[in-house]
């Protein structure tokens, strides 16, 4: 039965209400209060003007119900009545009609409700019909009912349903027709089902029954002695709220519980994603059985290893969606590049449009800290190595540590590389110290001393040889080509001869026979070469080029042309020299060297085989995802270093192509002087990971200790102990360091970070020493923790800011930018001095003023520019630092990478580093200057300043350069074709797009589509988030706090 609420009637200030009737004077005359009577109904209603004291109305009320009984007795003996006989009481009407339809009709007086009852044939309404007729009963609420009443009608309604049920009856539902359904109707409906069968037992029952009055005067006379309960309004409201919580929570479980199971507990409409956007149909099974370990379900953390292209991602992004949609968490995902960061906000967007997460990139000078908490929507973080680290110190400060549900590392292996290496281990450590909830997934082709990593990461392990492409490994020596073998007494097995005819003048350009190696796999399928160093990925390409047949430049060769305009309007009507000779053979190289979008613009082309062979250095096997047919190593050597069995195995991991080539191929070009060397690189094992905190003592263990006391998860010598007993130095600690003791590590570390005056020892009583804290943070070393800046120049930027507050010049933005010129790039700055000389005459006075300040004397320019010894003493540093800084301000002025290498006679990839770094440690110094006050000045010329060299473009292009994958060149396609802001870009149709923009697959088009919406859902719902902070009534406020206090006082009263 479904219940009629209607809207509750005022109790005063209404037409139809009538005020309360004064009290009856006593029989003295005077006013004196009446007399109560605990034992007495009659005495409890008597002094009021009451429902129980209206006698008129309960005598229609008694009247009534006798006509009723004469009625019910007329309807059993029919023959008693004429055929069309009616019976009209005082106070209303009864009409019982003996024909074909019969009607029974009950009108009480105004205050009470009415209802009727019609049969036809003996046969109900249906129930569609009845809930009609609900609608039309009076306007009764029982929410006008005092608790005691409310509670007898639910009794009655609970009875009314029982009988319902049973008869087929689901009319009469609403407030006093309750009542009367109970009392009278149950009869008739007996009555009606027996069809006028002999009813002695109705009868008895009608005598049984309680009167109206006594239901009504009973349930009153219960209220009046009931206890009303003193609710507050804050507690009402308290409650009102955490009851909309709880249905928003209740609605958010029952969405996400949806169709759950078919695709690994997540909906099937993520399986029918990853078909639509990867063009997965079906998991391999390592990934299958992978997903479905026991130590999964249970939430253990997880290290699984596999060969390159084996599908480890696809396992991790199906966990992070689990975590997402089904454990309503925040997840963190590490990534070692930018590169690779963007290219995996921009693949991920798409399904968090479709599924409803946000998807929030943190790299570079992008990310928020702490980042915005979220009421609804969960989040995605995808970051660095470093923005991870200072991510996790953001959650770990603002004790939200406990909201990521999960962390994603990829390439695990690298925990053991350096500086970046002790940062992701200080990550993972502080995640495991400070959270039990939070799981961890890492994942590596190149793992060794996996037992190390488990115990550090108290993780299970999974792996398996799996590769969806067979991998050859081949190495060439003279002309011969030998089969990798470990079985093989030393390690090669002869396989063939290069069959190529080479002249005299090719053998002596081409050695080591690439042409011939490249010819056998391209046009028609794709080949990487991987060459030692930049100058020669360059070198190499031309020289393929050179000698290779006229009939290469046929095979696709509009594509070429449209990527030769590309990569033409790139760099504002320039083109590099040896791309320009290149692509049309569909070859090109890529390294740093290369600008953002010349990167971006030759990948894409390679992805879509309009290139067919890149030259490329290390630094892409670990990149951005270009898998070839063949894969070729130049030379054993990176650099003037000697190949790592890691980095070998990254590289010739990219040979195969799932779903595209049968095999893949890889071949390592050795000298005879090398043979040796590479035989032991082949049959040797992997590298340990070993941790990198005692090596990198800036950036490793003294870092750490810093942070440990500024989060306050470690503040005192044993609690600290206590933590590096769980890091990965912990678990190595007696192979890493055989001369010292951890403990002597730690104290020699704290020592030197109290001396930098960025720790300092609290001066405490002898009572207060009983405490376990007794170190704290300096306000100085609060800055450079949370700024991320390496300790090394922390007081080195200290003073730099300090002596600019004393003569800031702000007519231009070049102190600035001196300012935000990261230091660990001014020692690999070779200046050309009369570039210096000529870029610093063509300065303002006020600019010059700024050189210096800083301490460069236009003197020791001249000198240096004209060749002359200079005696007096220059901090070289200084002088760089400067110099970069000229490139910058050139950079912001101009906005073109490519005018700019010029004018400094610099590769436009280190130009383009230059002013990466440059923004993000700006940013870095932002956040330094937040936490000293002294510095408040500094704070909003940074963050513009982090803007510009963010995106170093024309302000109108911006919104557009904010979309992952958008860089700009293709900000200015779409602002040219009328994209201007970033709701254009959000609600644009992909078809219209592809056609209105040069060079943009539809894939390309919708992943751009969904990278916008992505962007102004996540910028709305902080607005959204910012609102409802704003509108949510505060806790402490004097009206609450004071309620709170007597509510507390009663209680304990």
């Amino acid at each position: 039965m479904q219940r009629a609420w209607r809207a509750r009637t005022p109790r005063c200030g209404g037409g139809s209400s009538s005020p309360p009737a004064p009290k009856k004077p006593s029989p003295g005359g005077s006013c004196a209060s009446p007399e109560y009577n605990d034992d007495s109904e009659e005495d409890m209603f008597g002094d009021y003007d009451s429902f129980s004291g209206n006698d008129s109305l309960l005598a229609q009320v008694d009247d009534l119900e006798q006509k009723y009984m004469q009625s019910v007795d007329f309807a059993l003996h029919p023959e008693n009545l004429e055929d069309k006989a009616v019976v009209e009481p005082a106070s209303g009407k009864l009409h019982i009609q003996h024909s074909k339809s019969k009607e029974l009709l009950f009108s009480a007086t105004e205050n009470v409700n009415g209802f009727r009852v019609k049969e036809e044939d003996n046969v109900w309404k249906s129930p569609d019909e009845q809930e009609e007729r609900t609608q039309e009963l009076g306007d009764f609420s029982l929410d006008d009912l005092p608790c005691s009443q409310q509670l007898y009608f639910e009794e009655v309604d609970a009875s009314t349903q029982q009988a319902n049920a049973n008869a087929g009856d689901n009319h009469m539902n609403s407030g006093l027709g309750r009542i009367l359904n109970q009392s009278f109707c149950h009869n008739d409906v007996e009555h009606t089902k027996t069809n006028n069968e002999p009813s002695q037992n109705i009868i008895a029952d009608l005598n049984k029954r309680k009167s109206l009055k006594d239901h009504l005067k009973s349930s009153m006379a219960g209220n009046a002695k009931a206890q009303s309960l003193q609710i507050s309004k804050t507690k009402q409201l308290k409650e009102a709220i955490l009851s909309k919580e709880l249905c928003v929570a209740k609605e958010t479980i029952e969405a996400s519980s949806v169709d759950l199971g078919p695709f690994y507990g997540l909906p099937s409409k993520v399986k029918d994603l990853f078909v639509q956007f990867h063009g997965i149909e079906k998991l391999y099974e390592w990934q299958h059985t992978c997903l479905t370990l026991e130590s999964l379900q249970q939430r253990k953390n997880l290290i699984y290893s596999l060969p390159t292209s084996g599908g480890k991602t696809l396992v991790a992004e199906i966990l992070i969606l689990q975590e997402l949609l089904c454990g309503q968490k925040d997840v963190l995902m590490i990534l070692p590049y930018v590169a690779i960061v963007q290219e995996k906000v921009w693949a991920l967007s798409s399904f968090g449009v479709e599924l409803g997460f946000l998807v929030e990139e943190y790299a570079g000078s992008k990310g928020r800290f702490p980042p915005i908490k979220r009421r609804t929507k969960k989040s995605l973080y995808i970051a660095t190595i470093e923005k991870g680290h200072g991510l996790v110190n953001a959650l770990i400060e603002t004790r939200r540590i406990g909201d990521l549900g999960l962390v994603v590392v990829d390439e695990l292996h690298m925990i053991g590389e350096g500086s970046r290496g002790a940062i992701l281990e200080m990550t993972l450590a502080k995640i495991l110290y400070t959270s039990k909830t939070t799981q961890i997934i890492g994942m590596s082709a190149t793992l060794n001393n996996v037992g190390d990593l488990q115990q550090f990461l108290q993780a299970e392990y999974y792996t398996d040889s799996f590769r969806p492409v067979e991998l050859k490994e081949y190495v060439k020596i003279r002309e011969s080509i030998y089969e990798v073998d470990s079985k093989a007494e030393n390690c090669f097995t002869f396989s063939r001869r290069l069959n190529f005819r080479y002249s005299s003048n090719l053998e002596r350009m081409d050695p080591d026979h690439l042409i011939a190696l490249v010819t056998e796999v391209i046009p028609n399928y794709s080949c990487l070469v991987f060459c030692p160093t930049k100058k020669n990925c360059e070198n190499v390409a031309e020289m393929i080029c050179k000698y290779l047949n006229k009939e290469y430049e046929n095979h696709r060769k509009k594509e070429k042309q449209d990527l030769l305009m590309n990569l033409k309007n790139i760099g504002n009507g320039t083109v590099c020299p040896v791309l320009k000779r290149t692509v049309s053979f569909g070859v090109a190289y890529h390294h740093s060297g290369l600008t953002s979008d010349e990167r971006k613009s030759i990948e894409e082309a390679y992805s879509a085989g309009v290139l067919c062979l890149l030259t490329c250095t290390s630094t892409l096997a670990a990149g951005v995802n270009l898998p070839a047919r063949r894969v070729i190593l130049r030379a054993p050597y990176v650099a003037t270093e000697f190949l790592k069995k890691n980095q070998y195995k990254q590289m010739i991991g990219r040979a195969g192509r799932a779903g595209i080539d049968s095999a893949g191929e890889s071949i390592l070009i050795v000298q005879e002087k090398d043979k040796h060397l590479v035989q032991d690189l082949i049959s040797s094992p992997l590298e340990n990971c070993c941790s990198s905190l005692l090596l990198e003592f800036t950036k490793g263990i003294q870092n750490l200790l810093l942070s440990l006391v500024g989060l306050q998860i470690a503040r005192n010598f044993e609690e600290i102990c206590n933590f590096m007993c769980g890091t990965l130095f912990g678990v190595q600690r007696k192979t890493l360091s055989k001369e010292k003791s951890l403990s002597d590590i730690i104290k020699e570390s704290l020592e030197s970070l109290i001396e930098k005056g960025l720790l300092k020892r609290k001066i405490m009583s002898e009572k207060e020493q009983k405490s376990s804290s007794n170190l704290a943070i300096t306000q100085l070393g609060q800055a450079a923790y949370k700024g991320s800046i390496d300790l090394a120049y922390c007081n080195a930027l200290y003073r730099d800011l300090k002596k600019g507050l004393e003569g800031l010049v702000l007519e231009s933005c070049l102190h600035l930018l001196y300012l935000a010129t990261p230091y660990d790039m001014i020692y690999h700055c070779n200046p050309d001095w009369m570039i210096y000389f000529k870029q610093y005459t063509q300065l303002s006075a006020a600019e010059q003023k700024v050189a210096d300040i800083v301490g460069v004397p236009e003197s020791f320019i001249t000198k240096k520019a004209s060749g002359q010894v200079i005696r007096r003493d220059v901090d070289i540093g200084v002088i760089n630092r400067l110099y970069l800084s000229f490139v910058l301000y050139a950079l912001l002025k101009d906005t073109n990478v490519w005018m700019v290498s010029e004018k400094f006679n610099l590769s436009r990839g280190y130009v383009q580093n230059l002013l990466n770094s440059a923004a993000t440690f700006c940013s870095c110094v932002l956040h330094f200057c937040e936490e000293l006050e002294e510095f408040w000045v500094y704070k909003a010329l940074l963050t513009e300043l982090t803007k510009r060299l963010t995106y170093c473009v024309k302000a109108e292009l911006i919104p557009l350069m904010e979309v992952a994958g958008v860089l700009e060149a293709r900000a200015k396609q779409l602002y040219n074709a009328g994209y201007k802001t970033l709701a254009h870009l959000a609600n644009a149709n992909p078809e219209i797009l592809v056609k209105m923009i040069e060079h943009v697959s539809r894939h390309q088009a919708r992943q751009i589509i969904s990278s916008a919406k992505m962007l102004l859902s996540e910028k709305a719902e902080a607005l959204q988030e910012e609102v409802e902070e704003l509108l949510q009534m505060p806790t402490d406020t004097p009206e609450g706090l004071l309620t709170a206090a007597t509510e507390n006082h009663e209680a304990t009263a």
